[in-house]
């Protein structure tokens, strides 16, 4: 893929073509977009994130106002998904909670991105003791299992939405440090990174403008991958009690609150559960299709 698409500018700017680069990703939304599943996934993700988006525009109640004497009431004409134990609606809180969720989800990808894909360019292209040195701390934050990981960030941290983020993204961050490293030791050897090399072009002009579009493919699914872990991640631990802080609503800690009325109102678990559900299966179908579309085997015979 590297050297079918950087071979020719290599010999005039080393910049990666541009209609080269739009074909791809043109190609890329186009295979989503005609994939079933994919498609499916992201009119699933839209759904939900304009639902997020427009949440006070269409929610019909407050959702932490009380309704005294409303308490776990079931669907109904008034109050649509029914009420939980303090009387609060239900459709209300769903809407809501999924902010939270997709919240987490953005900001932990852009950190843990942000951060892991810096070090793992710089560990891959410069190799030697930087490398040593950036694979070692990463493998002893990976000792820890993630949700260890998190857990004591938060509680240190207190909890909080934002926190949940900071702490899934410093666990996600190995991850994306790896997967870039390995994509840039298989790049760094190839032509177009001598011939740049060869005519005196700066190691961080060749590691950001040649070498790092060339790791997209596997960077963008894994992206969605772990989107879908981030979510799961803060409805965990806000299932714990040590995610979003109550009355503000949230997924998991929906989920804990209806523990105690499973058998009388089961509708309080059933709702968050199923917005949970089907956010991180519209993450999942996107994430095929995007592999799909990346696969190098179909990338190379479209070039």
């Amino acid at each position: 893929m590297a050297s079918a698409t950087l071979d020719q500018p290599v010999a005039v700017s080393f910049d990666v073509p541009v209609n080269g680069s739009r074909n791809l990703w043109l190609s890329t939304v186009l295979h989503v977009a005609g994939n079933r599943m994919g498609l499916l996934g992201a009119i699933l993700l839209g759904i939900i994130v304009l639902a997020a988006l427009l949440a006070p525009i269409i929610s019909p109640y407050d959702p932490i106002g009380q309704h005294p004497g409303q308490e776990l009431l079931g669907p109904s004409s008034t109050f649509p998904l029914g009420t939980d134990d303090l009387g609060r609606d239900l459709l209300s809180r769903v809407i809501f909670g999924a902010r939270p969720s997709l919240i987490v989800g953005v900001l932990a990808v852009t950190i843990g991105a942000t951060i892991g894909c810096l070090a793992g360019l710089v560990a891959g292209y410069t190799g030697g003791w930087l490398e040593a040195l950036l694979m070692r701390i990463f493998d002893a934050m990976q000792s820890f299992p993630p949700i260890l990981l998190g857990t004591g960030i938060v509680a240190a941290l207190g909890p909080g939405t934002l926190n949940v983020a900071y702490a899934v993204a410093l666990a996600g961050t190995p991850g994306f440090a790896r997967l870039i490293r390995s994509s840039v030791l298989a790049e760094r050897r190839k032509e177009y990174v001598t011939a740049a090399q060869s005519v005196g072009v700066g190691t961080w002009r060749i590691m950001v403008r040649h070498v790092f579009p060339n790791c997209l493919g596997p960077l963008l699914v894994h992206v969605t991958q772990f989107m879908g872990i981030a979510i799961l991640a803060e409805a965990g631990l806000s299932f714990l009690g040590i995610g979003t802080a109550p009355p503000n609503p949230s997924w998991g800690a929906m989920l804990n609150e209806s523990r105690a009325f499973l058998r009388t109102a089961p509708w309080m678990a059933v709702w968050p559960g199923i917005g949970l559900a089907i956010l991180v299966l519209g993450l999942n179908y996107v994430q095929d299709a995007l592999r799909d579309a990346l696969d190098p085997r179909r990338v190379n015979a479209n070039m």
